[in-house]
């Protein structure tokens, strides 16, 4: 897929601005509200410290984003749930820190109009769930056929 520089600005920069003013939103199969923070909006962007996700795969994600705060309004169902131990980096005393964790992530699917999406929230050790990726036309194990939440590392996708 071909994505022109100023296509893609423009994409990108109304993301930006959607995102930034969703702060947080109701799940009712979490009974609680989920985050929009800073650490969703760049793991759109990134796969990880100074990792950049291809042009192509930011641009699908962040022209998608308007679709995951009524994903996850109506959601009354969760699809899949992981669990893993990981690093994550905390700030403290003006400084970052990584400290292992448990780290929960859910996964919500829905099919609005034609797009066909998942959405993951993420959870590290018990803490406030905030949005963490959208994830557009999701894969199957070609083996078994079943739907595969993540592609080996959730922390990335």
């Amino acid at each position: 897929m071909e994505i022109n520089e100023v296509k893609f600005e423009q994409v990108k920069r109304d993301a930006e601005r959607q995102y930034k003013d969703l702060g947080s939103v109701y799940c009712p199969y979490l009974k609680e509200s989920v985050a929009f923070n800073a650490k969703g909006l760049e793991h759109l962007k990134f796969k990880g410290r100074g990792r950049a996700r291809s042009r192509e795969d930011q641009y699908v994600r962040l022209r998608s984003i308007r679709l995951a705060p009524k994903i996850l309004s109506i959601s009354h169902t969760l699809q899949g749930i992981s669990q893993k131990a990981e690093f994550v980096s905390e700030k403290t005393k003006n400084r970052r820190e990584s400290f292992a964790k448990s780290v929960t992530y859910y996964e919500f699917i829905a099919v609005i109009g034609s797009a066909r999406v998942r959405i993951i929230v993420r959870s590290p050790d018990g803490e406030q769930k905030y949005f963490w990726s959208i994830i557009p036309f999701w894969k199957a194990d070609k083996i078994t056929g079943k739907r595969l939440m993540h592609n080996g590392n959730p922390h990335e996708d």
